[in-house]
């Protein structure tokens, strides 16, 4: 059966303490300073829910899906509440009550959640498609032409933030087997992700070239599924325990020295299939098993002793700064190791972003279902960016580089957004030159 607020230990709904260490860190409480926009507020009303005191109502789905997810209050908490459990776990109870059934709104989860993001070779044609419309001078013709006005509202409004697809898809770049010129120190699969690898397969690339220079043989098999992390985290938690499955079977952890994943956002919930197959009788043991070998990708050059690049990544002297991914430094704690890396970078001027672990604004889908939080925090984050007088600024999810170009754009700020590992990448390339 799947948990439900009802069902959870009534200890962890209990564990929060109220003591409102969490506040300063809750964007939504800072923006609204209201209590039910809080961590502890969202709490309150997740045990009331538990005990029956209040019904799953559309104010409490709502108040769900203001919630960035950010889990920022989870670094903060002094009690270590798991809000990340309780917090899909209420998004689950919302879906079970039909409270948002609409026939728009199945649709489009139907279409995404049920079938492009369990099918990996659909979502690759879909991706296709969207490449020969971006690059064929389609997509100009329909905006010159206002053929957009025809859209729905809420489509109209989403066409721009569409992620430009990648001239070729990662297993287009990267061979099933890699192994460094050298000696091989490690053995590690590499996983390519959704968005990542229809709109960032170069960063992918660049992964396998950093780990194929610090001794590791690469195994990146061509197909591979979505992690999950979509459905977790909208209240599909089935569909997320069969992509777990599918992982699992795909790769093996007994088979890998590390299983590397390069996007925050994924990583925070590839490394907890334990917990979603806990009671699973044929997979819960290689889940826990799973999470022992899943690394993100800074975690892991760290701890195998990165190389230092003989060459810088730029042509000229470079100021640079990090914006940390919500997922990456509050849900996998991965915080010095990126800026270790980016310090290890010839001709780089590091300097620390103000509000670096502060929300972008993109967090998963909010910048689709709040775009006016969604947008202020981007506003905020931006103003940071360029008061850091960083040329370049490093990020390492793909939703956080979507959500901070497109800000800059907007801005008109002429600052490169690149991924930490890009830049590793770059370096080592100039070596040869």
């Amino acid at each position: 059966m799947a948990p439900s607020l009802k069902t959870l230990d009534f200890s962890v709904l209990q564990q929060c303490m109220h003591c409102g260490m969490c506040l300063p860190t809750c964007p939504t409480y800072d923006a609204t300073q209201r209590e039910r926009h809080s961590p502890r507020g969202r709490i309150a009303l997740m045990r009331a829910v538990a005990v029956d005191e209040l019904p799953v109502s559309p104010a409490f789905a709502e108040e769900m899906s203001y919630c960035l997810g950010c889990l920022a209050c989870q670094t903060a908490c002094p009690a270590g509440v798991g809000y990340a459990e309780l917090f899909e776990t209420a998004r689950a109870d919302i879906e079970r009550s039909g409270v948002n059934e609409g026939a728009a709104r199945s649709f489009w989860r139907w279409l995404t959640l049920e079938q492009l993001f369990m099918h990996p070779r659909l979502l690759r044609l879909l991706g296709g498609g969207l490449r020969i419309y971006q690059r064929s001078g389609i997509e100009n013709v329909v905006r010159k032409l206002g053929l957009l006005r025809l859209l729905p509202r809420d489509l109209r409004r989403l066409e721009p933030q569409t992620p430009r697809m990648s001239p070729a898809f990662s297993h287009q770049l990267i061979a099933e087997r890699e192994t460094p010129r050298g000696e091989t120190k490690h053995r590690v699969a590499l996983l390519t992700g959704c968005v990542q690898d229809l709109a960032f397969s170069d960063i992918n690339r660049d992964t396998a070239d950093v780990l194929l220079a610090n001794g590791c043989e690469v195994h990146t098999p061509a197909v591979q599924p979505c992690c999950g992390s979509l459905h977790g985290h909208n209240g599909e938690r089935e569909l997320a325990r069969e992509l777990a499955r599918r992982m699992i079977d795909l790769l093996p952890p007994d088979h890998y020295e590390a299983i590397i994943t390069n996007a925050g956002g994924c990583g925070s919930h590839l490394r907890h299939y334990g917990r979603l197959l806990d009671d699973d009788p044929t997979y819960s043991a290689r889940a826990h098993r799973w999470d022992t070998k899943l690394r993100d990708i800074h975690e892991w050059l760290a701890a195998i002793g990165c190389r230092a690049p003989a060459a810088a990544p730029f042509d000229r002297p470079t100021r640079l700064t990090y914006h940390d991914s919500c997922h990456l430094t509050h849900g996998q704690k991965v915080v010095s190791q990126p800026r270790a890396l980016l310090r290890l970078l010839p001709g780089i001027d590091f300097c620390e972003l103000p509000e670096s672990n502060w929300c972008c604004g993109s967090a998963g889908i909010y910048n689709i279902t709040q775009p006016e939080q969604s947008d202020a925090l981007l506003l905020r984050k931006i103003a940071h960016i360029r008061a850091s007088e960083a040329t370049v600024v490093a990020t390492a999810n793909p939703g956080c580089h979507l959500q901070v170009v497109r800000g800059l754009a907007a801005a008109g700020a002429p600052v490169e957004v690149f991924h930490p590992v890009s830049l590793l990448a770059k370096a080592y390339r100039n070596e040869t030159i």
